[in-house]
C-alpha cells in the first residue's frame, strides 16, 4: 500500500524537478568541478536556466531562510536596542550571521551611540558568510569594508549579492602592520568610523597598534582566552605568521585580554566586556561621550567556552584549562608591560612535566 502512494509521488518529482543525479552527471561531465559550479550559481542573483529546478530550488530555500533570519534578527534587535545602557553586554547577545552573539551586542551599542558613524571595517572575514558586520549591513545599510587574505574568499563575497545589492567593499590582502593603514585609505575609509573588528588569528595587537588612518567608535578585537586574565602578551610580531603553522593546535595565537586593554587605554578606548564564549572583547572611544561602564580585563574577563585544540595529526583534542598552556609551554610570548620575550612555560611559571 506505501509503494502505490510514494511511486506517484516520486514520478512527479523526477518528472517536474528533473532527477538530481542525472544532472549532476551532466553538470560534472561538462564543467568538471560540481561542488564549486553549483556554489557559484547558488549565490548567483539568477541563477542560470542551463541548471536543473533543484539548484534553482536550493537557492531559493537559501534566500527564504536567510529572510527569515533577518526577520528575527529585526524582533531581537528591537528586544535589545531597550536593555538599559548598564545591562552587562554578553547579555544583549544574539547571532544571525556572527558566530558567538556580536550581532546583539553591536546592536546595543550602537542604540547607546546615535551619532556614530555608520561606517564599519572588518579584517579576517573568509567568505563573509558568517561575521561580525553583515547583519549590520543588511539590518542598518552602513557602509563597509572587509578584508581577507583568500583570493577565492574575496571573490566569493563579490559574486554575492551581499556585494551589489549593499555598500560593501571587498578587498584581497595580507594583512600586516606595515600595510593596514594603505589598504584602508586606498579602500576610501579615513577619519571617523563606527566599527573596526579584527580578527585574524595572530598579530591582532600589532595591527590594531599600528592603525592611524581611521580613528572608530568601536572595536572588537579576537583575543586568546588560554592566555588568561593576568598576563599583558601577545606572540611576538611576525608578519607572515599563520596560526596553523605556528603550532599544530591552532592553540598560540593573538594576544590576552590584558595586553589588549592595555593598549585600548594608550589609544584613548575604554573596555567594556566581552562575549559569553569568551573569543571576541569590546572597546568604545573614550571621546565618543559614552556611558557604558568601563571595565579592567579582570572584571570583564570570559574564560573560553569552547574546546577547539587539535592533534598534530589534525584531530580535536579538547583541552582543557591548564592543559592547553602545557600544549604550547615552549612557545614564545611577549610581555607588554615588561618588554621581555619569554616561553609560555616561563611566564606562567609551568612546571617541566
Amino acid at each position: 500500500m506505501l509503494k502505490r502512494l510514494v511511486y506517484p509521488l516520486v514520478n512527479y518529482i523526477n518528472r517536474h524537478f528533473a532527477d538530481v543525479h542525472r544532472h549532476i552527471e551532466d553538470i560534472n561531465k561538462h564543467v568538471g568541478d560540481v561542488h564549486k559550479n553549483i556554489d557559484e550559481h547558488l549565490i548567483s542573483p539568477k541563477p542560470s536556466p542551463q541548471f536543473p529546478v533543484s539548484v534553482h530550488w536550493n537557492y531559493d530555500m537559501v534566500v527564504r531562510d536567510e529572510r527569515m533570519m533577518m526577520l528575527l534578527g529585526g524582533i531581537h534587535t528591537a528586544r535589545v536596542r531597550a536593555l538599559p545602557i548598564a545591562t552587562p553586554i554578553h547579555e544583549a547577545e544574539f547571532s544571525v550571521f556572527s558566530q558567538t552573539g556580536e550581532d546583539g551586542i553591536i546592536q546595543f551599542l550602537i542604540a547607546h551611540l546615535p551619532n556614530i558613524p555608520k561606517t564599519f571595517i572588518e579584517f579576517g572575514v573568509e567568505h563573509y558568510v558568517e561575521s561580525n558586520t553583515r547583519f549590520l549591513l543588511k539590518q542598518d545599510y552602513w557602509r563597509g569594508l572587509v578584508l581577507d587574505g583568500s583570493e577565492s574568499a574575496i571573490q566569493y563575497i563579490q559574486t554575492d549579492e551581499i556585494s551589489w545589492r549593499y555598500d560593501l567593499t571587498a578587498k584581497q590582502a595580507f594583512i600586516t602592520k606595515d600595510n593596514i593603514n594603505q589598504l584602508v585609505d586606498e579602500s576610501g575609509f579615513s577619519g571617523d568610523v563606527g566599527i573596526l573588528s579584527v580578527d585574524i588569528d595572530g598579530n591582532d595587537y600589532w595591527v590594531w597598534d599600528a592603525i592611524q588612518t581611521v580613528r572608530p567608535t568601536i572595536v572588537i578585537c579576537e583575543y586568546n582566552a588560554t592566555f588568561g586574565d593576568e598576563h599583558a602578551i601577545t606572540i611576538p610580531y611576525q608578519a607572515d605568521f599563520n596560526r596553523t603553522t605556528a603550532h599544530f593546535s591552532n592553540l598560540y595565537f593573538g594576544a590576552s585580554l590584558p595586553a589588549l586593554c592595555h593598549l585600548a587605554h594608550q589609544k584613548g578606548y575604554d573596555f567594556i566586556g566581552c562575549n559569553r564564549m569568551g573569543s571576541n572583547a569590546f572597546f568604545i572611544r573614550r571621546d565618543s561621550g559614552h556611558k557604558f561602564p568601563a571595565l579592567t580585563a579582570k572584571m570583564g574577563y570570559m574564560p573560553p567556552q569552547f574546546s577547539e585544540s587539535r592533534h598534530a595529526d589534525g584531530k580535536l583534542t579538547f583541552l582543557k584549562g591548564q592543559q592547553k598552556l602545557m600544549q604550547i609551554a615552549d612557545c614564545m610570548v611577549y610581555d607588554i608591560m615588561t618588554g621581555h620575550t619569554n616561553t609560555i612555560r616561563q611566564q606562567f611559571g609551568l612546571s617541566q612535566d
